[in-house]
């Protein structure tokens, strides 16, 4: 969220206009003695209690009101009479409050803040979605809200491009992975729909295959779970899948341009950055098949059934020899994502807002 914040300052702060980052001060939260439970309910105290007259105040010295991440919807309200815009990026956390999601489990503290955010966003006059999927999962939460929204999709928010040989051989040197080796990378935290174990049994099923048997799957983002590094041991892969931590921008731009393809098996996202990220450095992606995966890698990607494993890896074994060609349509793919056409979107939404309001 703070680099979508940060990605908005800069592109709107390009076209001439005074742009202002405000963050809910931390005031009772700094107190040196708090610790765990208690720091963060003390922390509800700032955000909830002592944050709006600030916030009411910053927006008053202002003409729009932006609030970057849907799940700040209760500040919407100090924006007062100020045109007021919202960005919706998922309805993840609030479905899984609402039991959507089997498997899922929220406690009951969580479950009465996201149908407090829910509730403030489904009141919302002016939506941004960052996709498709994400308004059309907005208008199943609040019917007829499409009508004050708006799709925008992310530029990335990174500049990645295709690594250096050096850099792509020093990626394989920090992942273990010999100079003429091969690997699939993923990409992902630890949250439930990022189905990371998923992505670790549909290597082991693509294992069975003479064409992927020497290859490895190099996993960069969050430490595996108990679950994942117990699945990794029992089914022999201990030497064939890496699990790399906390990686820079760099790291992962060099990774994703050394890659086969990037395996991205999310069940759910709002956008899924690192599709674009994968094409912007030349590497073709094989993922979900179904939205918002095959809205935004368009026709650039292979996309698969991840709820079956063993199905998946037939799909890539026996699509395998098209990887290569999904590079370059990955690239085009990527045109329709240009920081100009985001930004161009993003005034014109504010634009069309405040002349129905009068002059700003």
């Amino acid at each position: 969220m703070l680099r979508y914040a940060d990605m908005l300052k800069e592109g709107i702060g390009a076209r001439g206009h005074t742009v202002e980052t405000v963050y809910p001060p931390v005031l009772l939260g700094r107190l040196p003695f708090l610790r765990g439970s208690l720091k963060k309910w003390i922390g509800y105290i700032d955000k909830y209690l002592l944050a709006p007259s600030y916030l009411r105040k910053k927006a008053s010295q202002s003409d729009i009101v932006h609030i970057c991440d849907h799940s700040n919807s209760m500040y919407l309200k100090c924006a007062e009479a100020k045109p007021a815009f919202i960005t919706c990026h998922d309805l993840l956390a609030i479905n899984s409050a609402r039991g959507m999601y089997p498997g899922v489990n929220i406690g009951l503290t969580g479950k009465v803040l996201q149908r407090w955010i829910a509730a403030n966003l489904s009141s919302a006059e002016h939506v941004i979605c960052v996709s498709t999927k994400t308004q059309e999962d907005l208008e199943r939460l609040a019917p007829g809200i499409r009508s004050r929204t708006a799709v925008i999709h992310h530029r990335l928010n990174w500049n990645y491009a295709p690594a250096s040989l050096d850099a792509i051989a020093e990626a394989k040197r920090m992942s273990g992975v010999a100079s003429d080796g091969q690997y699939l990378l993923h990409v992902g935290g630890n949250q439930w729909y990022k189905n990371r174990l998923g992505a670790m049994q549909i290597f082991a099923a693509l294992q069975k295959d003479a064409r992927f048997k020497n290859m490895k799957l190099v996993m960069a983002g969050k430490r595996w779970t108990p679950v994942m590094r117990q699945y990794c041991e029992a089914a022999g892969l201990a030497d064939r899948i890496i699990e790399r931590v906390e990686l820079s921008n760099e790291e992962l731009r060099a990774l994703y341009s050394g890659a086969v393809a990037l395996l991205f098996p999310s069940r759910e996202e709002g956008f899924g950055w690192p599709v674009l990220e994968a094409q912007a450095c030349g590497c073709p992606v094989i993922t979900n098949n179904r939205a918002p995966m095959t809205e935004i890698a368009g026709d650039a990607a292979l996309f698969v059934d991840v709820e079956n494993p063993e199905r998946a890896a037939r799909s890539i074994a026996e699509q395998s020899s098209g990887l290569p060609s999904l590079r370059e349509a990955g690239f085009r793919n990527l045109k329709r994502f240009e920081t100009g056409s985001m930004i161009d979107r993003y005034l014109e939404f504010y634009d069309q807002v405040t002349r129905a309001r009068g002059p700003v």
